[in-house]
């Protein structure tokens, strides 16, 4: 079950993230994709910082931790961005989200198969409609995603290593508050992007930038990286890792029709099918069970 504070920071979170899908799409449509994120990222991290300075976290961490933030920043951040930026200027944004979002699936499997995780019923069952509302998106889209079977199993990849990472921050053990791990991913997720524009992107880069570049980067660098990244990285750490990651499912749903609002992109009937089945997982996985019912039958 969620409480009053997680239930705020999901709610900005799949708003923010949801929206973000059709305005990374455009964005890659004016701008090289690893650029973008690197910009993105450049902006978002100070934007983190100032967060940690005014709720007075601490930024240092332990030396002895790095290596274990660093190996989460990889399944958690790193390959995720990557491979989805560079993929999505090769699909389009409703499909992309919903690509991306088989993540819960993945999560719940890697729970099983590395840690030996046991699933009551309502998970298994939650899991199920989460995975059927997947496929049904993917129903009306699977002969146009041959056209760019490359992007598509990017993509996939990326949220088979994000379901890894989910599990892996779950069991994490730090000594510092989430903001900071957060704040140290998110740093060294910026260089190495920093690192991957320069190399591959340089001779491509052209300025001045679009205005509707500056205000993808302006959106992505307070409201993605500097607020969503964080917030994502809090409910991970509060929430079991199958609760985590299926409580952010309508996040595809809002991508979808974000998409279908700003970029024309067509809806159909699975969309509204898969919607139902999406809501019925959350409700199966974070919703608490109701009480076993009590007699008040007096014995003689």
């Amino acid at each position: 079950m969620l409480h009053a504070r997680q239930l705020w920071v999901l709610t900005l979170l799949t708003l923010f993230w949801g929206l973000n899908w059709p305005i990374m799409k455009l964005a890659v449509g004016e701008m090289a994709p690893l650029t973008f994120r690197a910009l993105s990222l450049l902006l978002g991290l100070p934007c983190l910082a100032l967060a940690l300075l005014l709720l007075k976290v601490p930024l240092r961490m332990p030396r002895h931790e790095w290596a274990q933030a660093l190996r989460l920043a990889v399944t958690n951040m790193m390959t995720w961005h990557v491979l989805l930026i560079l993929a999505l200027p090769h699909v389009s944004s409703g499909r992309a989200a919903i690509l991306g979002y088989t993540m819960p699936v993945f999560a719940a499997l890697w729970g099983r198969t590395l840690y030996g995780d046991r699933l009551s019923t309502r998970q298994l069952a939650g899991i199920v409609a989460a995975g059927g509302a997947v496929l049904l998106l993917l129903w009306h889209e699977l002969s146009r995603l041959s056209g760019a079977p490359l992007a598509a199993g990017a993509i996939l990849v990326a949220a088979l290593v994000w379901g890894l990472g989910t599990q892996q921050l779950r069991r994490a053990h730090f000594s510092v508050a989430t903001l900071t791990i957060a704040f140290w991913m998110t740093a060294a997720t910026t260089v190495v992007l920093c690192v991957l524009a320069v190399a591959f992107e340089a001779p491509r880069w052209q300025w001045p930038l679009s205005s509707t570049a500056l205000w993808a980067i302006a959106y992505n660098g307070v409201l993605v990286f500097g607020y969503s990244q964080a917030a994502w990285f809090y409910l991970a750490r509060t929430l079991t890792p199958v609760a985590s990651s299926t409580s952010v499912m309508l996040i595809p749903v809002l991508g979808i029709g974000s998409g279908a609002l700003w970029l024309g992109e067509q809806l159909h009937w699975q969309d509204g099918a898969a919607v139902a089945l999406i809501l019925a997982a959350i409700a199966l996985v974070l919703l608490p069970p109701r009480p076993a019912s009590s007699t008040n039958s007096m014995r003689a």
